[in-house]
C-alpha cells in the first residue's frame, strides 16, 4: 500500500516522504495513530505545494546563514510592543512568532519560528536576548525590547 508519512516514523522515513508498506501496518498501525495519509493524487499534489513552502523558508547553505547572522546582527535592538496591564504585566506572553513578525518590521530577513529560541517564558517588560539557531554550525544572537502597546 503506498502512503504519505505526516510524521517521521524511525527505519520508515520522515514527514513528507511516500512510502510502500504492507497494507495491515498502514490500516491497523499508521493510519489510525495519524501517523500517514492514503497515498492519491491530491495528496501528493498537496504534499509537493508544502515541500516547496518549507524550501523557500528553509535556509540554504552555510553562506547563506553566515549572511543571515550578519544580518541579524546589524539590526541592533528590535522593538516589540504588546499589550500590558497598569502593574506592567503583559497579557499572554511573548513567543516565537511575535519575534519573527519584530525582526520583519525592523527590516530584518524572514525568518523560520521554529530556529528561534527564546529562553523560558517572557511575560514581562523590558530587553532580552534571543538566539536564532540558523544552520547547525550558525548561531545567531540579538536583542530585543519589549515595549508597551495597544
Amino acid at each position: 500500500m503506498k502512503i504519505i508519512l505526516t510524521s517521521d516514523v524511525s527505519g520508515l522515513g520522515s514527514s513528507g516522504d511516500i512510502v510502500e508498506v504492507r497494507d495491515g501496518y498502514a490500516r491497523n498501525y499508521l493510519l489510525p495513530q495519524n501517523m500517514a495519509i492514503l497515498a492519491t493524487k491530491g495528496a501528493q499534489k498537496q504534499v509537493e505545494t508544502i515541500r516547496r513552502s518549507q524550501e523557500n523558508r528553509r535556509v540554504r547553505d552555510l553562506e547563506h546563514a553566515r549572511k543571515l547572522q550578519e544580518e541579524l546582527q546589524n539590526l541592533g535592538l528590535v522593538r516589540l510592543s504588546k499589550k500590558v496591564s497598569k502593574k506592567g504585566k503583559l497579557f499572554g506572553s511573548i513567543t516565537e512568532s511575535d519575534v519573527v513578525s519584530a525582526v520583519r518590521s525592523a527590516g530584518g530577513p524572514s525568518l523560520d519560528k521554529r530556529s528561534v529560541e527564546l529562553k523560558g517564558n517572557v511575560k514581562s517588560l523590558g530587553k532580552m536576548a534571543v538566539g536564532v539557531r540558523l544552520h547547525p554550525d550558525v548561531y545567531a544572537s540579538m536583542h530585543v525590547e519589549v515595549t508597551p502597546g495597544s
